[in-house]
């Protein structure tokens, strides 16, 4: 039997997909073709959904009867509201993980692995998935939670229900550009974990949920975390190049650099990077851009590594008035179209995802010793 060796199973190629296409020398990145320049110039959150969703972008009518969809199914389970205001101090993705397995017991298509139930699914998780996201981090503030918008759009609908206050064009316009960018990212760990979880025949909820617990990891989804922390903690430009040359010194990593896939520009980096200083000029955080350039600047000499996703998602989303601890969350709210279109498409020509390992083990065969005898 032959085996393909790749630790990390880095470059191995797992199964066929449509949805997303990167090529980390080229620094390229598509969702069914559509470059990520392409949508992130001219889509909108919305068109993107039903894009990965379909493998097509949506005409006028499908457009709103998705945008209609996803309004309809913003509620949650008042089980559910009632879980969110009894863990306060809870990690907003331990919260996230549970709640949206908890959703599972409050859909009767939750078993229902169809081709119609699974995108009425999707629907209710890229929709409630923000709503629980807002209605927590409300009630662990002792704020009253804000009854959603039906006339604004997903990105504006999130912000104005996690902050109390109706995002401008331009913050709206940033954030959904967000959302665009961290849609999608091919077979990343998190996507990965939910196309295994898929190719049991388990159901969408579960699939999700394992998506949600790859994607809480630092070395994933939590990285845009860590970054914040980074720039809060310079202060300023002088004390990030400080802080930067310290532990490039003691070979301790920087977040928010390098890739697995990317060996150029991370092409999501070259939007975020607009987006930080535009909002940071915009919000009175134009100092936090102004340090990440510095730690920009000083990596890419030092170790000739750029910028990735979260980098520049770190200060944009700190601008947009998003707390620190919700990063990672939203990003999972963004993820959730893309892990719920790689489901999809697991299960229509499925086939059980079943690697081997290289044993380094001791050799069969080894003989038993009696327990008085060890």
């Amino acid at each position: 039997m032959s085996t393909v060796r790749a630790a990390g199973l880095e470059g191995v190629v797992a199964a066929e997909s449509r949805i997303c296409f990167i090529d980390g020398e080229a620094g390229i990145l598509s969702y069914h073709g559509y470059n990520i320049h392409t949508l992130a110039e001219n889509a909108t959150l919305e068109e993107v959904i039903f894009l990965l969703w379909n493998g097509r972008l949506p005409n006028r009518a499908e457009l709103e009867d998705l945008k209609a969809a996803l309004v309809a199914n913003r509620p949650i389970p008042l089980p559910i509201v009632d879980f969110l205001g009894r863990v306060p101090q809870a990690n907003p993705m331990d919260v996230l993980r549970t709640a949206v397995s908890a959703l599972s017991l409050y859909d009767p298509l939750a078993g229902d692995n169809s081709e119609e139930a699974n995108m009425r699914k999707a629907q209710k998780l890229m929709a409630q998935t923000a709503t629980i996201l807002t209605t927590f981090d409300r009630l662990r503030n002792q704020k009253p939670v804000v009854p959603g918008d039906p006339k604004l759009g997903f990105a504006a609908n999130f912000l104005y229900t996690l902050t109390g206050n109706r995002p401008d064009e331009v913050m709206e316009r940033a954030f959904d550009v967000a959302l665009i960018l961290h849609a999608d990212h091919e077979f990343n760990a998190s996507t990965f974990a939910a196309r295994v979880t898929a190719a049991t025949l388990s159901d969408m909820y579960s699939a999700v949920t394992s998506a949600i617990g790859a994607l809480k990891g630092p070395l994933h989804g939590g990285a845009n975390q860590e970054v914040i922390k980074l720039l809060l903690e310079a202060g300023s430009p002088t004390q990030a190049l400080k802080m930067v040359r310290d532990r490039l010194g003691l070979k301790v990593k920087v977040p928010g650099f390098g890739h697995r896939v990317y060996h150029t520009e991370d092409p999501r980096a070259t939007h975020l990077r607009v987006l930080s200083e535009e909002l940071g000029r915009r919000t009175g955080h134009q100092e936090l851009f102004e340090i990440s350039r510095e730690i920009e600047r000083a990596v890419k000499e030092q170790k000739g590594l750029n910028a990735n996703v979260d980098f520049y998602s770190a200060s944009t989303y700190y601008a947009l008035g998003i707390p620190p601890d919700m990063f990672t969350p939203v990003f999972a709210v963004s993820r959730m179209s893309g892990w719920t279109a790689h489901i999809m498409e697991q299960q229509r020509n499925n086939r059980l995802i079943r690697p081997r390992a290289e044993y380094k083990g001791e050799p069969d065969g080894r003989p038993w010793v009696p327990i008085d005898q060890r």
